[in-house]
């Protein structure tokens, strides 16, 4: 009897075991007879996806006019449900002006004006589609629930003054990265456009007090983005800092040689440091001789329709010398001539002059992970700052970046990698050390 119970139970654990690798087998072969696009489809939907860098305006989060709806910007809720973008940090960003006491305060207006802004949009207008996270575990939470996520990210350390006290202040509402300097130096720290003349306050450095913010963000748990200041002040910022950092939005200067893109002895160091960088999506940075190309070639028609709407296209130098309200207004008016320009451009240009686009975009991911890992880079846009490519132009059009990665090879853990868990790992350890941190100041 007990000879023909063994037998039984061997004979069903063989069956058993052959039912599993037929099983196994089945789920092989469906996944092999996966398209590829069906492919990038499954894992885009099974990731979280983040995007490290998204300017807003604060126009566009009142009661009448929000981003529930779809709006003429490349980022909405709308937008992001149609992409499959999952969370945006949204950028408290402040143009540098006069490193003086009202420009100070002109600064701290701003950005408390766009802090508000997003809790507006998160308490007030989309409680139900949108929620304000300041951890990773918010994050993942967040999107598991199927509502989408925003964080908040500080563009300039301008706003805080000498008074690094206001660092608590915005970690209390709600910042979990700053980067100390912008487009122009400032009381913390040289930026990359010293490059342009030569010209430097702090020998290429951070300030003194940029050294007290370094260890101040450290302690609170704000992690610290190297995507803008100068090279020198990011070198600086690596030895201080005892926090992984990010790039929030940079790529690699090897394959397009401008300040805003890192350099790979800034990169490995970033890698050195356990930090991430985030490869941003923005043309004249990912491929600057075919966006010069392209934009060459589109300005006739630019110019046509600016005129026919009595616009005056602005020259950089020019548009930096607006100040905020007046930015604001004539970026709308741009916005307008290029969505009208648009159909032209895509029937007349591309075909001759074609634009940056994902595929080049994917070429600066390829070298930052050959170069670095999988482990040390991400993905963001800089959309509504100046971002986009040619298939990747707003927050809607976000599955192409996934797709292009399949094409390459790329497994679902690596995108997964790439799409946000890179940057929640950043997040989580910049949390420990805060913890850490604050735990021994307790002690002494």
């Amino acid at each position: 009897m007990k000879k023909f119970t063994y037998l039984l139970l061997t004979l069903s654990l063989i069956l058993g075991s052959c039912g599993n690798k037929k099983e196994e087998k089945k789920e092989e072969d469906n996944k092999a007879a996966e398209t590829v696009l069906e492919k990038a489809k499954r894992i885009h939907d099974n990731v979280i996806t983040i995007d490290t860098h998204v300017d807003f305006d604060v126009r566009n989060f009142t009661a009448e006019k929000n981003y529930t709806q779809e709006l003429p910007v490349q980022v909405d809720l709308p937008k992001m449900a149609k992409g499959g973008l999952d969370a945006v940090f949204l950028i408290v960003y402040t143009g540098q002006g006069d490193l003086t006491k009202e420009g100070y305060k002109k600064a701290y207006e701003n950005a408390d004006a766009k802090f508000n802004a997003i809790h507006r949009l998160t308490t007030d207008y989309a409680s139900d589609k949108i929620k304000l996270a300041t951890s990773a575990e918010d994050v993942r939470r967040i999107a598991t629930s199927g509502k989408k996520v925003a964080l908040i990210g500080i563009e300039n350390g301008y706003p805080m003054g000498e008074d690094i006290s206001r660092l608590q202040e915005f970690y209390d509402r709600g910042a979990r990265y700053l980067s100390l300097a912008h487009n122009g130096h400032n009381q913390l720290a040289d930026s990359n456009t010293g490059e342009e003349d030569n010209v430097w306050l702090y020998k290429n450095n951070l300030s003194e007090l940029g050294k007290e913010a370094v260890a101040e963000l450290n302690r609170l748990g704000i992690m610290i983005d190297v995507s803008h200041p100068s090279t020198g002040s990011n070198k600086e910022t690596l030895a201080l800092s005892k926090a992984p950092v990010i790039a929030s939005h940079s790529s690699a200067r090897a394959l397009n040689d401008v300040s805003r893109n890192l350099w790979d002895d800034e990169l490995l160091a970033i890698k050195e440091n356990g930090g991430v960088v985030q490869a941003v999506a923005f043309a004249s940075y990912i491929n600057s001789k075919k966006d010069s190309i392209h934009k060459a070639a589109s300005r006739t028609i630019l110019d046509e329709i600016a005129k026919e709407m009595d616009l005056k296209i602005l020259s950089w130098p020019e548009f930096r010398e607006l100040d905020e309200a007046e930015a604001e207004v004539y970026l709308d008016k741009y916005r307008k001539l290029q969505a009208t320009a648009k159909p032209r451009i895509e029937k007349e240009i591309n075909p001759i002059a074609p634009p940056v686009d994902v595929k080049d975009f994917v070429d600066h991911i390829d070298y930052m992970v050959k170069l670095l890992g999988i482990d040390y880079v991400g993905i963001s846009s800089d959309f509504d700052g100046g971002g986009g490519v040619y298939g990747w132009r707003d927050a809607s059009e976000t599955f192409n970046v996934t797709l292009e990665l399949v094409k390459r090879g790329y497994s679902e853990e690596d995108i997964a990698k790439l799409w946000g868990e890179n940057l929640l790992r950043v997040m989580e350890e910049v949390e420990k050390v805060a913890s850490k941190i604050q735990s021994e100041e307790k002690v002494n």
